[in-house]
């Protein structure tokens, strides 16, 4: 049976360069990557070689942005009611952009939070669109206030392409942002959760995700210290 990649963001590694990117993804333990692809572009000079390090490494590239097989990123504050303008001409769009995908053969993923995962469903079904799915990030779900990841994991399983393991705990306010914590030091439930993203192929790759702190490298290490037992 295959085992499912545990990967980490490039990003969460804030490194300067490739070789930086490198180093740090190999002290933490991790071994394959989501790949932001920008500064590939934006600065060929510092990063045009990260592909290559990373791959001499022995470092899998799991996803990123342009030409590989799934692009992530969020829909953006898709509205709930059905009946809104708005909610018509982002759907219309999402189409446009997925199809636009489709067309190389790269699924997109939109990542969850800014909006329900009941609207998310909706907005996924309305979109009709099979090489469309979700990225959830369960700490998303509590920083926006967007509903208990755990359930909303559920309503979405069928529709997951990645998972981002990132932790949070909610600000307990309507319209006031959580706090991002290290992964198991937040409030989402990981032994239920893993149990759900067990079930799912293991295709599926999870991700770490780390947007904050000062100690990057060493919480990675941690996350994937403590998620790898519930792989």
């Amino acid at each position: 049976m295959s085992q499912r990649t545990l990967a980490v963001c490039s990003w969460s590694m804030r490194p300067a360069d490739a070789g930086q990117l490198v180093e740090r993804v190999t002290q933490s333990g991790v071994t394959a990557v989501q790949l932001a692809l920008v500064p590939l572009v934006d600065a060929p000079k510092v990063w045009g070689e990260s592909v290559t390090r990373l791959r001499d490494a022995g470092i899998r590239i799991e996803s990123g942005m342009f030409a590989l097989s799934l692009v992530t990123f969020h829909a953006g504050f898709i509205p709930h009611d059905a009946g809104d303008p708005l909610r018509a001409c982002m759907l219309d769009r999402l189409r446009v952009v997925t199809d636009l995908f489709a067309a190389e053969g790269v699924d997109v993923a939109f990542e969850t939070g800014q909006e329900t995962a009941e609207c998310l469903l909706d907005a996924l079904r309305e979109l009709d669109r099979a090489r469309a799915g979700v990225n959830f990030d369960p700490a998303n779900m509590l920083l926006y206030g967007a509903g208990d990841p755990l359930h909303g994991f559920r309503l979405l399983k069928p529709w997951v392409r990645q998972v981002h393991a990132k932790d949070a705990q909610p600000s307990g306010q309507m319209d006031v942002w959580g706090r991002e914590t290290p992964v198991g030091a937040g409030a989402v439930p990981w032994t239920a959760f893993m149990q759900e993203v067990r079930s799912l192929p293991p295709s599926v790759a999870v991700v770490i995700e780390r947007e904050g702190g000062e100690r990057r490298v060493q919480e990675v290490a941690s996350a994937k210290a403590f998620l790898q037992p519930m792989l």
